[in-house]
């Protein structure tokens, strides 16, 4: 079992920046691929970036040369730095989890992931 927390989310205006993060506890952490997902009301989750054991990083286009993902294995810990945020950003940010023995592997489908966090709310407004 791996529960993920996440935290950082807030209300900011659009062009701002915000990081936020996703502390996992209960498993050895280096042994899952990441990633963050977002959902807004009305709309079904959307992948956002994902990170691989081996920090190969990979990113939806909507969000490409804005947000960067990384992984600090030492504090069981996943980020995503969040710049030029758009209001179409606003969203609750998720980070998820993934066993796996490939050490390249990243994975961009909600059905792919073995734990969630509970989410981590980010208004941007205009």
């Amino acid at each position: 079992q791996v529960h993920l927390v996440e935290s950082g989310g807030a209300l900011v205006q659009a062009g701002g920046s915000l990081r936020l993060s996703c502390e996992a506890s209960g498993r050895t952490f280096s042994d899952y691929a990441m990633a963050w997902f977002r959902q807004s009301p009305g709309k079904e989750r959307e992948f956002v970036a994902a990170i691989s054991r081996s920090a190969m990083t990979y990113y939806a286009n909507s969000v490409k040369g804005r947000f960067t993902i990384s992984r600090d294995n030492a504090k069981n810990t996943v980020y995503l730095q969040m710049n030029s945020l758009k209001p179409e950003d606003t969203a609750v940010y998720s980070c998820s989890a993934k066993r796996t023995s490939n050490s390249n592997l990243v994975f961009d489908k909600p059905y792919d992931a073995d734990y969630w966090g509970q989410g981590t709310q980010v208004t941007v407004s205009s």
